[in-house]
């Protein structure tokens, strides 16, 4: 039921999910998502891990950005351990799961960057390399030691959502992962890959509105009108739902 708050917002509210607990019991985030959603002229909520309440968040939102973050648990999509794996976080991990498939099923419009992409694939049935360099070397660096950001150049297939979204085909984007989309699950489409041929966006085929990227637009959408179009564009879709 639609509330006398909701209908006074001249905005959509669009949630943004959280890094899970830190060693202070915390739950933070990188503003560089909060500045581009208000960019975009949306309003941000931010969802911390273990919110039970799927429905109802749900049903306040008009969008949401399932954000990076550390590493899914292999467990999850069938993969083994590895010595680089970190920041795996169970009530994370299975929070955000029940999210992504909720969303998926609802149509709801969601913009899903780095892990949020890894996470729609494995909720979809697909799984993820555990450790990229170990499957395409280091000739493309997908992020800088120990973990920083890198920016290369990742190539859009022009009849995807995506190129209509960004405007553009080729475009230089902040790669902060080590790990990647393996095996596609069957409802998702390849729709972008880097020079050594790691899947870099998926989109649900089906579904209204969800984009998948494996890069970090947020790092710069500020200087880069071509990433800050992705939050536009779901900014803009959730504003289409809204009213």
């Amino acid at each position: 039921m639609t509330t006398p708050l909701q209908n006074s917002r001249s905005a959509p509210l669009i949630g943004i999910t959280t890094y899970g607990r830190d060693e202070g019991n915390r739950f933070t985030l990188p503003g560089e998502y909060v500045d581009a959603v208000r960019r975009a002229g949306g309003i941000p909520l931010l969802i911390a891990p273990g919110e039970s309440q799927v429905d109802d968040v749900l049903a306040i939102l008009d969008g949401l950005v399932l954000a990076g973050g550390g590493d899914l648990c292999p467990s999850l999509y069938g993969g083994s351990m590895h010595e680089s794996i970190y920041m795996v976080d169970s009530e994370r991990d299975s929070s955000e799961l029940e999210l992504a498939r909720t969303i998926i099923e609802a149509g709801f419009p969601t913009l899903a960057i780095c892990r949020g992409a890894q996470l729609v694939n494995i909720a979809l049935g697909g799984n993820l390399h555990e450790h990229l360099p170990d499957v395409v070397g280091e000739e493309i660096l997908h992020r800088l030691p120990p973990r920083e950001p890198v920016e290369h150049h990742v190539t859009i297939d022009a009849d995807s959502r995506l190129a209509a979204v960004m405007g553009e085909t080729d475009v230089s984007t902040a790669s902060w992962h080590h790990q990647a989309i393996r095996d596609v699950a069957p409802a998702l489409t390849v729709t972008a890959r880097a020079p050594d041929g790691t899947i870099e966006a998926v989109e649900a085929r089906e579904h209204p509105w969800l984009l998948a990227v494996q890069w970090h637009p947020e790092l710069t959408a500020a200087r880069d009108a071509h990433q800050q179009r992705l939050f536009n564009a779901l900014v803009e879709k959730a504003q289409q739902t809204e009213s």
